[in-house]
């Protein structure tokens, strides 16, 4: 495999798998023990929170997928709990729990966190942001925690590079939520509709996935051999299918 088609491999399916704790039930739970008012204040607080103790605009700018005035009112009330980097460590906890019970019976973890963590750790963050501020948490010490936070951070990072692919083509943040996913995803990111029709944008989003695809393969072959690029395919794509079957 050469690096775009490792990136292209693992894309969906980092994409699928480092979201499941984000909003699962128990991540909600989480929260709600903790005092957070509802689980997505937990969520924007929580992801956000590595950010540090900022203005709603500083995470509106790294989520970019979201109604501005929706992460303002749930930032707010997020870290009105425990603060900012306080909900990141939480949040970070949260994700090691689910990781622990979710790829508790996937062997051979260490086959996946080798290139991953060597990836992970080597990448240069400049305008990384949120991807920096994730990477600044310890990881935990156990594989299963360990593996899934990579997971994470390699969704992260990709997340990155994908918003910066949009800005530089023009593509707003409700325009790609609309073209990847439809009306209903916009209308829980904070968008009422209804909305413009931006089917013709489909070009533009194309062009963003290619750019996406193709700083997220640079990094990969400017930092894994061969064998370690292969090597992430392929344990990434045995450890989802894992967690699915």
């Amino acid at each position: 495999m050469n690096e775009s088609q490792v990136a292209s491999t693992i894309a969906p399916l980092i994409g699928s798998l480092g979201a499941k704790y984000m909003l699962d039930p128990e991540t909600m739970a989480h929260g709600a023990a903790a005092g957070y008012p509802n689980g997505f204040a937990y969520y924007v607080a929580g992801r956000g929170g590595v950010l540090g103790e900022v203005d709603s605009d500083v995470v509106y700018s790294a989520f970019m997928f979201f109604e501005q005035s929706l992460i303002d009112k749930l930032w707010k009330a997020g870290i009105a709990v425990e603060g900012a980097r306080a909900a990141g460590k939480r949040y970070m906890q949260s994700c090691d729990v689910w990781g622990r019970k979710h790829l508790a019976g996937v062997s051979d973890l260490e086959k996946f966190v080798a290139p991953a963590e060597k990836l992970v750790n080597t990448v240069d963050s400049s305008g990384l942001s949120l991807f920096a501020g994730l990477r600044a948490e310890a990881l935990p010490a156990d594989v299963t925690a360990r593996a899934y936070r990579l997971v994470t951070l390699i969704r992260e990072l990709r997340c990155c590079l994908h918003i910066a692919a949009c800005t530089t083509y023009g593509l707003s943040g409700l325009d790609a939520t609309l073209l990847s996913s439809g009306e209903g995803m916009a209308k829980l990111h904070g968008w009422a509709g209804p909305h413009a029709d931006c089917s013709t944008l489909k070009p533009i989003r194309e062009l963003v996935e290619k750019s996406t695809n193709d700083a997220m393969a640079r990094l990969i072959k400017l930092h894994l051999t061969d064998a370690e690029m292969k090597q992430l395919a392929e344990q990434t794509v045995r450890i989802c299918s894992a967690v699915s079957a």
